[in-house]
């Protein structure tokens, strides 16, 4: 008898990014908000590479499902949200122990373009499930304010909100990861899991295409 997995070809891979995301936003939360000192931005570094490997994986197979919007969200995260966020930590803290200044506005500019594109493309995951939906709204304050922060415009002081705004977010992508993956096991809604905002014809996994195999509505 073959199983689930091998009649569907591929099983879905989206709480693998959710979790990874999850694992980002709860650190991020814990430097913002000084419940660890700088000097754990090493080891945040390492947390954030491991993230990218996961979403990397995760943003192909979404685009090869036909995921347009989720695919290129978790390619685009992995890259700079992930690589190049855990590499700038461990780069600036070495920096930073040599005394060597850098000018961080550069990083500003950055997460200023992302929070643009971010922005743009979130009326996308009103045909997703609710808690994605609301993953993407929370991220599209925080990151701003990020944004404005390393720019100069408002000062670290600040870091305070969007430190909480990820941790929001993180526990909405932990939730949700754990909903597809029970519901899925179990072949019916265990955890409730809202719909979208804007149904389509079919559930579709991270509001993309409706001829997906599976669906992060279960």
């Amino acid at each position: 008898m073959e199983s689930k997995n091998q009649l569907n070809a591929w099983a879905n891979p989206a709480p693998a990014g959710l979790v990874a995301l999850a694992v980002s936003c709860f650190c991020f939360f814990a430097l913002f908000t000084n419940q660890v000192t700088d000097a754990a931005k090493p080891l945040l570094g390492w947390w954030l590479i491991g993230g990218f490997v996961v979403q990397l994986v995760v943003g192909i197979f979404e685009l090869k499902a036909g995921n347009t919007a989720g695919g290129n969200t978790f390619l685009y995260f992995s890259a700079f949200f992930m690589l190049v966020g855990g590499s700038e930590q461990l780069f600036k803290f070495y920096m930073a122990h040599n005394q060597i200044l850098l000018d961080s506005r550069i990083d500003g500019w950055a997460w200023l373009c992302l929070s643009i594109s971010l922005l743009l493309c979130t009326p996308a995951y009103f045909k997703s499930p609710f808690f994605l939906c609301l993953v993407i709204v929370i991220l599209d304050v925080a990151l701003p304010i990020l944004a404005l922060m390393d720019l100069g415009v408002l000062s670290y002081r600040f870091s305070h909100i969007p430190g909480w705004l990820l941790l929001a977010a993180g526990t909405c992508g932990i939730y949700l990861a754990s909903a597809i993956v029970v519901n899925d096991s179990f072949g019916r809604k265990i955890y409730p899991n809202p719909g979208p905002l804007i149904k389509d014809k079919e559930g579709s996994m991270l509001g993309g295409d409706v001829h997906r195999k599976y669906s992060i509505t279960k």
